[in-house]
């Protein structure tokens, strides 16, 4: 049998066990957004030898793998942490290679045959996008602009992002509204600052997967990330696979209840 055939004959094995599985989780509720902080890229380009950048290619296999198994599950909403405001402290060799990088798989996402198109995704850039490199920011602003019609999932991706930063971008241009409404006794309010939160385009996460066993936030989505499960593989981001977002959604589905009656609390208060 030729090496093709056998692959393709695998990959349908596969397709079919997931959905079977799948089939078997959406009895429960299925998580509407899922966010992903991408750790462990470095640690493993030194584990494995490999040249500077590598691990961070094999982590983007890894992303594509996990956003088609959240599409074939059911997940509306993905965001994934990119690229953070910090990053930018990295030698000039470092970021200059992750740009490249960037660039060329923003390009990739637009494709006929992209997991974007195959699975109607709009994607979004998150953050503050004057900080990128001009054809970054380009192909981005394309990226957007040539998913604008996809309806039937989000991707989110926070890049030149913190939630820090969003805060401060959102609750500046609360005020400069309020001043130009020229009223006095106008306030800020929550809705104001949400309004205008770079993660307005979608609703707050129900899970946050950070891989490298890590629980820390690392300055990401701190505001809408109150009453989400955080779930933390031991696994390098270019190891994660299916069972761990299996174990992530049955996790959630435990603690559901839990959640959305803290939800309700909160929302009453």
């Amino acid at each position: 049998m030729a090496i093709k055939k056998r692959t393709q004959i695998y990959e349908d094995l596969g397709t079919f066990a997931r959905k079977c599985l799948f089939s078997i989780l959406s009895v429960s509720v299925i998580p509407n957004h899922i966010a992903f902080i991408m750790d462990g890229n470095r640690r493993y380009s030194k584990q494995h030898n490999l040249i500077e950048g590598e691990g961070h290619r094999v982590g983007f296999t890894s992303l594509m793998s996990m956003l088609k198994y959240c599409y074939e599950l059911g997940v509306k909403y993905v965001t994934i942490y990119a690229f953070s405001i910090e990053n930018f402290k990295r030698s000039p060799e470092e970021v200059q290679s992750l740009m490249d990088l960037m660039e060329e798989k923003i390009k990739g996402l637009i494709n006929e045959e992209s997991i974007v198109n195959q699975y109607g995704v709009r994607v979004y850039f998150i953050g503050n996008l004057k900080l990128l490199s001009k054809p970054v920011r380009l192909a981005a602003e394309r990226a957007m602009d040539a998913t604008g019609k996809n309806s039937r999932a989000v991707l989110s991706i926070c890049i030149a992002y913190t939630s820090t930063d969003e805060i401060f971008h959102a609750v500046l241009e609360s005020c400069e509204e309020k001043r130009d409404k020229k009223d006095e006794k106008s306030v800020i309010d929550v809705t104001d600052i949400e309004r205008h939160m770079y993660m307005g385009v979608t609703p707050d996460p129900d899970i946050i997967i950070r891989t490298s066993g890590e629980t820390r936030l690392s300055n990401f989505l701190l505001w809408q990330s109150g009453d989400c499960l955080l779930y933390s593989p031991p696994v390098l981001w270019p190891e994660i696979g299916f069972r761990h977002l299996v174990q992530a959604v049955l996790d959630f589905q435990k603690h559901f209840c839990y959640i959305n009656n803290q939800k309700k609390i909160g929302s009453e208060v």
